[in-house]
């Protein structure tokens, strides 16, 4: 069976969850292998609508054993939170979900320090969600981080807060003129923590690789889009780890070769939250029409987010980069009363037209070549096949493989889980 990386394949909010939602149903493993509650995954099934930040969004299957891989910063509060509220939808968890002992948590002083530093910007914030992830994996990297395997170590866990309290109270006090951080706060915390999550921590590796040898299905879940990546996305207005499948393997734990399909993930427009160069973003009537269409609001912050047409040059960049061998397209539905559908074909800077993304400082000043298509008008929710959608979608959907030069394997036409067209054989 596949190993399937699941990869946004713009700046993230692209529908991965309800990809992943809907493949779930033939995975035996889904694993979180990246970011933290900075992202929302958004879920509509016969159990409701969901919200998902931290719990993979193969929760809702009952046979898949669902992990939170190392590579994912925890805050402990939201996950119990999102644990609860699935499990008032019926939905059990004990004895599928499982953390790694080698995640690395979010405490308050991590949130904190991301609202401190946004401040300190001034007029040039960052656009964080402000959910301390930065700063947890900051702590990670310096190797002071405190992970979900130390609540068993309780002697180790008092000692590395201690040193954690003394070194961040100095950081308060002298650089951002706050309040210190009490070291009995933070054990306390993590006592609450642990009597709750204690079921749920284990060592993930065991699991994972059973799996592999067992040549079950593994759908790996990633969080943000390749225009976040830390690496090749707009620095500095990205996130904290690695979106790609390089961080699918290290964060799941997974060797690179196992990985046989990657998935990317798009919308058949372009949306971002937070700040930076978005070429085609639209601040007129049509980038609010699509905005309230698609319901486009953060799941996280629950701010607008920033609408656009479809920008063929960032997703086959971002195909090119991750390694796309199949694209999802999401909420074709949205151009249903469209008259003139636009896909961002290249852009031009100065007297130089470019197909491919630049350094950031460049690409705020390109200007996106628009192609023109004709809409449909007419509704694409009912379709299931690929014959069923009208003949104008269907360009549409042939320009972007084109341009994206990656078959698509699957296309969401509406909210709910049925909402979903496979084109590809081995998808359904």
């Amino acid at each position: 069976m596949p190993v399937t990386a699941i990869v946004g394949a713009q700046w993230g909010d692209e529908g991965k969850g309800k990809v992943v939602d809907t493949l779930a149903n033939h995975a035996d493993v889904v694993v979180r292998y990246n970011g933290g509650n900075n992202a929302g995954h958004t879920i509509q099934n016969q159990h409701g609508t969901f919200r998902l930040h931290l719990l993979p969004s193969g929760i809702f299957h009952p046979a898949a054993q669902c992990v939170i891989g190392p590579g994912v910063v925890v805050n402990p509060d939201v996950l119990l939170g999102e644990i609860a509220e699935v499990e008032r939808a019926g939905i059990s968890t004990q004895g599928r979900l499982w953390l790694s002992d080698r995640a690395h948590l979010i405490f308050p002083h991590h949130i904190l320090t991301d609202e401190l530093e946004e401040a300190a910007r001034g007029g040039k914030p960052h656009g964080t969600t402000k959910q301390g992830i930065w700063p947890s994996y900051s702590d990670k990297v310096a190797r002071i981080g405190i992970r979900l395997g130390d609540f068993a170590e309780e002697a180790h866990l008092a000692e590395q807060l201690r040193f954690i309290a003394e070194r961040k109270s100095a950081l308060f006090e002298g650089v951002y003129h706050h309040e210190a951080i009490d070291a009995g706060n933070l054990l306390a915390a993590c006592a609450r923590w642990s009597e709750r999550l204690r079921p749920y921590i284990i060592d993930t590796h065991p699991l994972v690789q059973e799996a592999l040898r067992a040549d079950r299905m593994v759908l790996l879940e990633g969080q943000l889009g390749v225009m976040r990546d830390l690496d090749w996305g707009l620095y500095p207005y990205v996130t904290s780890s690695t979106t790609l499948p390089g961080g699918a393997s290290s964060g799941a734990g997974i060797p690179p070769y196992k990985i046989t399909r990657i998935l990317g993930v798009a919308k058949a427009y372009t949306t971002a939250v937070g700040s930076g160069p978005m070429p085609t973003e639209l601040v007129d009537a049509t980038g609010d029409r699509i905005r309230e269409l698609g319901q486009e609001f953060g799941a996280t912050t629950r701010r607008s987010r920033r609408c656009g047409w479809f920008d063929g040059v960032a997703a086959r960049f971002a195909a090119e980069v991750a390694g796309f061998t199949h694209l999802a397209v999401m909420k074709l539905d949205i151009f249903d009363t469209f008259d003139t559908i636009r896909i961002g074909a290249a852009y031009r800077l100065g007297e130089r037209t470019l197909h491919t993304v630049p350094h950031t400082a460049a690409m705020a000043r390109v200007e996106p070549v628009y192609e023109d298509l004709p809409g449909w008008r007419c509704a694409t929710s009912g379709a299931r096949r690929l014959t069923d959608l009208p003949v104008a979608a269907r360009m549409f959907l042939r320009r972007i493989e084109e341009i994206v030069s990656v078959p698509i394997a699957m296309i969401g036409v509406g909210p709910e889980r049925s909402d979903v067209i496979f084109c590809q054989e081995g998808w359904a």
